[in-house]
C-alpha cells in the first residue's frame, strides 16, 4: 500500500538522500580506526561490509518497489511475522535515529560553537529549529535541501579521489609516484592477519548505515516502483566506489600504522592526504565538510523518524494526531515529537549522565544488525507472496541463496561482535532494548485486541 503522503520526491532526491545519509562524519573521522586495526587489508573489511549492505538493500528494494510504505522494513516485518515484529523493528529504528541525531548535533554544535565563540547549545538550538522548519514544509522542499547537501559531499569525495589519484601517480607539482611502500611495505597487505581484518570489520560494519532511508522515502515519490529501483541501484554502486576508492587512496598515501580514529578535522586521513597536495586551508575546509555531513544526516534523520512514527501510528488503526498529515502532506505531529526527542538526545549528550548515555549509545551500536536481520527474514518470508501479487519491479539476485548468505553473514558478524568486549556490550544493550520493545509490543497488542 502507498500511505496517504504526497508524491513530491524525485529519483534524484532519493539517490542523493541515500548517498548523503551514508557519507557522513564517520567516513571522514572514523576511517583511520579501521585502517589502524587491519592495515591496508581494511579494504577487504569494507568490501565484505559493502557486499552485505548491497544484499540487504537489494532485498529491501525488492519489497519497497512491490509494496511502497513509509514504514519500509517495519511494514514488511509486520506483513511477514505479525504486528509485534513490525512494532519492535519500527520503534528500534526510531530510537536508534533519535540517539544518533543527538550525537551528530552535539558534534556539529561543538564545531560551530568554536567558530562563532559561543556555547555549543546555541548553534544546536538554532539548527534544531531550522531543520524542523525545513521538514515541516512540503516534502519536495526537504528533498531539494537534502539533494544539495548531499551533492556537496559527493563533490568533495570526487575531488578527493581526483587529487589522491594524482598524488599516487606523482602528477602534481612537487609529488612523486608513491608506489606500494605504504600498501605492502609495512608488514604486508594484512599486517595483523585475519584477526586484523575481523577487527576492521567491526569498525566499518555500520559505515553504510543510513542508506535505508531511500526505501522510506520511496512512498513519497511519483512512481515508487520505478524510483526505488533506480535509486537503490545507483546508491549501492556509488557508495561502494566512494568508500573503497577513498580507502585505497588513503592506504596508498599514508602509513597505516600512524592512523587511528580522528578526534578533530586536523587528524582526519582525508585532511592528511589533501595536505600532501599543498592545498591551503585544508583543516578549515574539512571542518566545514564534517559539519555539513553531520547536519545533512541530521536533516535526513528528522525526516526518517517522523515517517516511521507516522507509519507505526497509521498501522495501529487509530486516527490520532500521529497518524494524520497536514495540508502539505507532512505528518506534523509525528515530526514534532521526533524533533522533541532529538532535543532530549542532545541534552543527554551535554549532561553525559553516568551510565545512561553509555547504555543508550551502546544499544544504538548493534541495532542495525537486528534491523538488517529482520529485513532479510521478511524478504525470505514474503518473496513468494509478492510474486503471486504480480511482477516484481526489483528482484533479489539468486533467491533464496544470496538471501540466506546475507543472513549467515549477519549471524557471523554478531558472533564476531560477541568476541570483542566493547562490541559485546553493544549487542547485549541492543538485546535489552529489543526485549523491552517486545514486551511493550505484546502488551499493547493485547490491549488493542481487547478493546475491539
Amino acid at each position: 500500500m502507498v500511505d496517504s503522503l504526497t508524491d513530491g520526491l524525485k529519483v534524484r532526491h532519493l539517490t542523493m538522500m541515500g548517498l548523503g545519509s551514508a557519507i557522513g562524519a564517520g567516513l571522514f573521522l572514523g576511517t583511520g580506526a579501521g585502517i589502524a586495526a587491519a592495515g591496508p587489508a581494511v579494504l577487504l573489511s569494507y568490501a565484505l561490509a559493502g557486499f552485505l549492505v548491497i544484499l540487504v538493500m537489494r532485498m529491501l528494494g525488492e519489497m519497497a518497489a512491490a509494496s511502497p510504505s513509509s514504514g519500509s522494513f517495519s511494514t514488511y516485518a509486520e506483513m511477514a511475522f505479525g504486528r509485534t515484529a513490525g512494532f519492535v523493528t519500527g520503534w528500534l529504528y526510531w530510537f536508534t535515529l533519535v540517539m544518533v541525531m543527538g550525537a551528530e548535533m552535539t558534534g556539529a554544535a561543538a564545531f560551530m560553537g568554536a567558530w562563532f565563540g559561543v556555547d555549543p547549545w546555541i548553534p544546536a538550538l538554532v539548527a534544531m529549529v531550522v531543520f524542523a522548519a525545513i521538514n515541516l514544509a512540503k516534502v519536495s522542499n526537504f528533498g531539494e535541501f537534502e539533494f544539495w547537501f548531499a551533492a556537496i559531499k559527493v563533490t568533495v569525495i570526487i575531488g578527493f579521489l581526483v587529487v589522491g589519484t594524482l598524488l599516487v601517480f606523482g602528477l602534481l607539482p612537487g609529488s612523486a609516484p608513491v608506489g606500494a611502500a605504504n600498501f605492502t611495505g609495512l608488514g604486508g597487505f594484512a599486517p595483523n592477519g585475519v584477526s586484523g581484518i575481523a577487527a576492521g570489520l567491526l569498525v566499518v560494519a555500520f559505515a553504510f548505515g543510513g542508506i535505508e532511508i531511500v526505501t522510506i522515502a520511496a512512498a513519497e515519490s511519483k512512481d515508487p516502483a520505478l524510483s526505488v529501483g533506480r535509486a537503490v541501484r545507483s546508491v549501492v554502486w556509488r557508495i561502494s566506489v566512494f568508500y573503497l576508492g577513498s580507502i585505497l587512496v588513503i592506504t596508498l598515501l599514508l602509513p597505516w600504522n600512524r592512523l587511528d580514529e580522528a578526534q578533530s578535522a586536523a587528524e582526519s586521513p582525508f585532511t592528511l592526504v589533501l595536505q600532501q597536495a599543498n592545498l591551503s586551508g585544508v583543516v578549515g575546509f574539512m571542518e566545514a565538510v564534517i559539519v555539513l555531513s553531520l547536519l545533512s544526516a541530521f536533516n535526513a534523520q528528522i525526516y526518517a523518524t517522523s515517517r516511521m512514527m507516522y507509519s507505526l501510528a497509521l498501522r495501529e488503526g487509530r486516527r490520532g494526531p500521529l497518524a494524520r498529515v497536514d495540508a502539505s502532506g507532512v505528518p506534523r505531529a509525528a515530526l514534532l515529537v521526533s524533533v522533541f526527542f532529538g532535543f532530549v538526545a542532545v541534552l543527554l549528550n551535554y549532561l553525559d549522565l553516568d551510565g545512561l548515555l553509555t547504555f543508550l549509545l551502546n544499544a544504538v551500536g548493534a541495532s542495525l544488525l537486528a534491523i538488517w536481520a529482520m529485513t532479510v527474514a521478511s524478504q525470505l518470508r514474503l518473496r513468494r507472496r509478492l510474486e503471486a501479487a504480480g511482477p516484481l519491479p526489483v528482484r533479489m539476485w539468486a533467491f533464496p541463496y544470496l538471501s540466506w548468505m546475507a543472513l549467515a553473514l549477519l549471524v557471523g558478524l554478531t558472533v564476531l561482535m560477541l568476541t570483542d568486549a566493547s562490541s559485546r556490550r553493544q549487542v547485549l544493550a541492543t538485546l535489552a532494548v529489543v526485549v523491552l520493545l517486545t514486551v511493550v509490543g505484546l502488551v499493547t497488542g493485547r490491549r488493542r485486541a481487547a478493546a475491539r
